[in-house]
């Protein structure tokens, strides 16, 4: 996955002074390259999948490529205060405070089989939150799916016990 990976900007100080912010967006207008990475990410999930579950924002991207492939079901994982109607919430810690993460309450039913998407692995705060909301719904997280995987912040390290693929690392 070098060309992936060399696709992949690295813009220094954003969104704020002393973060190497990794730029996924050259893979997406490359048609072969965003091609590759659904692909990858087929290949790296289980075949008994009922619902591809994708974090806000850029998880939709590749979740919602993913399901479609899959014939799987999509469940969005949004910031607090964006779904309408009844939703279950997760609450994870920030650097400084707290955030919440949320799904509508009917999304996942008991014993599905579920896969996690994002596009970026970094403290593993937000896969986790998301990992607690699908189980709180009575889902089965069967793998978790990254674009790129931030070595040096170790977010692993959160999601131990869970099967997680990460197609690239920095």
């Amino acid at each position: 996955m070098t060309e992936i990976k060399s696709l992949i900007r690295t813009i220094p100080d954003f969104p704020k002074k002393g973060i190497l912010f990794r730029d996924i967006t050259p893979v997406l207008k490359e048609p072969a390259a965003f091609k590759k990475v659904i692909d990858a990410f087929q290949r790296n999930t289980p075949v008994d999948v009922d619902k591809v579950v994708a974090i806000e924002s850029r998880g939709f991207i590749f979740g919602a490529a993913l399901a479609f492939n899959l014939g799987a079901g999509f469940v969005p994982v949004r910031k607090s205060g964006k779904l309408p109607g009844k939703t279950i919430k997760a609450k994870y810690d920030l650097e400084y405070g707290t955030d919440t993460l949320e799904i509508h309450e009917d999304a996942i039913e008991k014993g599905d089989n579920i896969v996690l998407v994002d596009d970026l692995l970094a403290t593993g705060g937000t896969a986790l939150a998301s990992c607690k909301l699908i189980e709180k719904s009575g889902g089965i997280v069967k793998k978790i799916l990254f674009l790129v995987e931030l070595d040096d912040l170790k977010g692993i390290e959160k999601l131990k016990g869970y099967d997680v693929f990460s197609l690239v690392h920095f």
